[in-house]
């Protein structure tokens, strides 16, 4: 980043009037993945209307690659890392722990408290330790069923009767043996712990507790959790797939419905364009019908490299992309991306109805569940406690423990073993 040249008095008085910052250059480029990737392009056209000399590229390496190569980049000091870096909330406490010096403190950038302040708690919590702010929220990820009207409709099931996952069970039946070779959902069972994270967290309960320093995955909750999604997989309501599959599935007609947070929205109306009018969005169901119905899965910030040789430029950027009611709702118009923005939130776009989506009020929808979630933290230990509960998922499955209990017990002993933390009681 530079500034042009200019007289003391044009300066005073550009930056009176907030265009000092149209005078920035530099040349930026940005890792993230997918929809993601494709959400920030969209976001280019306007912000180079306000800062022309700022260059964006946008690099989509795809979710894995990017957690890969940030770990690998600074393991070797912030060698090889982009200006900035697109980091899942989930996992972001991985990173300020190993590497504390690895990313900027947006505080001194200009990430001040008002700015702070337009973001919810849930958001900001597990990107910011003690006083140096590592990354500004981008979406969130309020969990919602998107499903396929035609299907549910031809076997005469009504949505809104879905209270509980009973309910859908015994729906997913009914669809089935109306439209042949259509599955009522997927989820990635080797690979992900999706459908079990998205439904203990509706339940209140996660790995840990919302402080970081108890392993709670064998709480009742949790346990109650792991048995419903086993019966689900049991009486073929849930069937594997990996994102890919998924997608074909969604594409070929072949999945009556999909459960993810809100930014699925753009994956199925990007990924399915000539399906316009067919799909539905509604709550996800719970446990008990007079049981929460809210959860979330996912969202993202975005970090600046702190050996970045651009910051200011790249402080420019992160703060028009998301902090901003036309950088959020700009991708969420173009992707679905769910701003964590509160103003964004109440943009008037959210209560217009889609066409895709054969005009519900889609966004409106989804977005009243954010204030329910209950957070959920990922901490320093996310990547050891997720592949100890796959692997323990996977054993139960496959009949290698008496129950649920017996599981969860067994993956909270070697959480307890790789981490040191206590089991809660």
């Amino acid at each position: 980043m530079r500034f042009k040249l200019i007289g003391a008095t044009a300066m005073v008085a550009l930056l009176a009037s907030g265009s000092a910052f149209a005078q920035q250059s530099g040349n930026l480029t940005i890792w993230s993945w997918n929809i993601a990737a494709s959400a920030l392009k969209s976001t280019l056209e306007g912000f180079n209307k306000q800062y022309p000399d700022i260059k964006v590229t946008v690099e989509d390496l795809g979710n894995q690659q990017v957690f890969d190569k940030m770990l690998a980049a600074c393991a070797a000091g912030g060698e090889g890392l982009p200006d900035i870096v697109s980091v899942e909330n989930f996992e972001a406490e991985i990173f300020w722990s190993r590497f504390p010096d690895c990313f900027a403190n947006l505080k001194d950038l200009g990430y001040t408290a008002e700015i702070q302040a337009k973001f919810p708690d849930f958001k900001r919590t597990e990107l910011e330790v003690g006083d140096v702010a590592y990354a500004m929220p981008w979406d969130s990820g309020p969990v919602a069923v998107f499903y396929r009207r035609d299907f549910y409709e031809k076997a005469g099931v009504d949505p809104s009767s879905i209270k509980t996952w009973d309910d859908f069970i015994a729906a997913g039946k009914k669809i089935s043996a109306a439209n042949p070779g259509v599955v009522m959902a997927q989820a990635d069972f080797n690979g992900d712990s999706e459908w079990f994270r998205m439904i203990s967290n509706e339940q209140g309960c996660g790995y840990f507790s919302t402080d970081g320093q108890t392993i709670t995955i064998n709480q009742p909750a949790c346990v109650a959790t792991l048995e419903k999604v086993k019966q689900m997989k049991d009486a073929g309501t849930l069937t594997a797939a990996i994102w890919d599959e998924k997608i074909q599935a969604n594409t070929a007609g072949k999945a009556a419905s999909q459960m993810y947070g809100g930014w699925y929205e753009g994956t199925i109306r990007s990924g399915s364009p000539d399906l316009a009018g067919k799909w539905g969005v509604y709550m996800m169901p719970s446990l008990t019908a007079d049981g929460p119905h809210a959860a979330n899965l996912g969202g993202s910030s975005l970090a600046i490299a702190a050996n970045s040789e651009n910051k200011e430029a790249a402080w420019t950027y992160i703060n028009y992309a998301l902090g901003t009611n036309e950088g959020q709702v700009t991708m969420l118009k173009s992707f679905g991306l769910v701003p964590s923005l509160l103003t964004a939130v109440q943009d008037p776009f959210v209560n217009e109805p889609l066409p895709y989506w054969h005009d519900q009020k889609v966004w409106a929808d989804i977005l009243s569940t954010l204030p329910k979630i209950v957070p959920s933290r990922g901490t320093a230990f996310q990547t050891d406690a997720d592949s100890i509960y796959r692997a323990a998922q996977t054993k139960y499955f496959a009949g290698g423990y008496p129950d649920a209990k017996a599981a969860l017990d067994d993956a909270a002993n070697q959480i307890a073993t790789a981490t040191g933390l206590p089991i809660a009681k």
